[in-house]
């Protein structure tokens, strides 16, 4: 395959990236549905959230986009609206979606984490899809490539605006994590991840704040709210948020689960913590050069992957 595309444009005026969203949103539309008959959930219940989700988690992405990206709205407030130009973000998205959904979850008296649980890995199978529109419309590339690392697609990609320089292919990065967090959701969903409903959907979150918050430092073109990326913020306090939520103290883990009370849980804490004190520009010394500071980040991911799935081993009383 080309490192260029050839057109944006499925044909004019249908775009490859409006072509991704919708097989992406459809896939996981079906995915859904095929879990809500598992579940005995009432028929089309799906379909109803569906009309109400879909449109709601593309004016959050929107607006997320919007709040911290202004200045290129300001002098054309209608320009928001023009959604085809280009101008989402999928945790605005994601944000929007859990509010609407939580709605609808009180109306309809069903439970929010179930369904939570049920939309997850079609949402990361979209995410996974969807990311390919970003090559075709060349966007959401990463830094030049320097030295040895290779010069081909899909690895890298070639950018015309820069004079058909080389980047890091950071949409191709995110869409094979995106895929790996979509095949870990369905194989585990009916293993070990069913102790309790919202494991499966805080699992998809962790994963996928863990791999965006490596992802996005490759990134040329993230959010800032001043010097901080606003994706690695999130990312990292999500990624907390999660370990807090299925720690137990140390007392309950320290008699049969002593490595994961005194040394994988407090790494991932550690790790956590380095990573928040990075997004905000506080660096260690051995941080300061780019590889190191990347290494560092993927080295902290790892981690509070790792103290995460052992948390929640001993919390159902199996090792890791």
């Amino acid at each position: 395959m080309s490192s260029i595309p050839y057109s944006r444009y499925l044909f004019y005026p249908v775009t490859w990236y409006s072509v991704l969203i919708v097989t992406g949103a459809a896939l996981a539309l079906f995915l859904a549905c095929k879990e809500e008959k598992r579940s005995g959930l009432p028929k089309d219940t799906v379909l109803d959230l569906a009309l109400w989700l879909i449109p709601g988690g593309i004016i959050g992405a929107r607006l997320y986009y919007v709040v911290f990206s202004f200045g290129q709205f300001r002098n054309d407030l209608l320009s928001v609206f023009r959604i085809w130009e280009g101008g989402l973000a999928i945790y605005g998205g994601i944000i929007a979606g859990l509010l609407v959904l939580f709605i609808f979850c009180r109306y309809r008296k069903l439970s929010f984490l179930l369904l939570c649980d049920m939309i997850a890995p079609g949402l990361a199978l979209a995410q996974c899809i969807g990311r390919w529109g970003n090559w075709f419309n060349t966007e959401a590339f990463g830094l030049p490539v320097t030295g040895s690392f290779p010069r081909f697609f899909p690895l890298a990609v070639q950018i015309p605006s820069d004079g058909y320089s080389w980047h890091f292919a950071t949409f191709f990065y995110e869409s094979m994590w995106d895929l790996a967090v979509f095949v870990f959701l369905v194989i585990s969903r009916r293993t070990f991840l069913k102790r309790k409903n919202g494991d499966v959907f805080f699992f998809y979150l962790f994963l996928y704040a863990a791999g965006r918050l490596v992802i996005e430092e490759l990134r040329t073109d993230s959010l800032f709210a001043s010097s901080v990326r606003i994706s690695q913020l999130l990312s990292v306090l999500i990624c907390i948020a999660i370990l807090m939520l299925y720690r137990k103290s140390a007392s309950d883990l320290s008699g049969k689960h002593p490595l994961t009370a005194y040394v994988l849980f407090p790494l991932a804490v550690v790790g956590a913590l380095i990573i928040l004190l990075y997004t905000f520009s506080f660096r260690l010394p051995f941080m300061y050069s780019f590889t190191a500071s990347l290494s560092v980040l993927c080295l902290c991911s790892f981690a509070m992957i790792i103290g995460l799935f052992s948390v929640y081993f001993s919390q159902t009383g199996k090792e890791i």
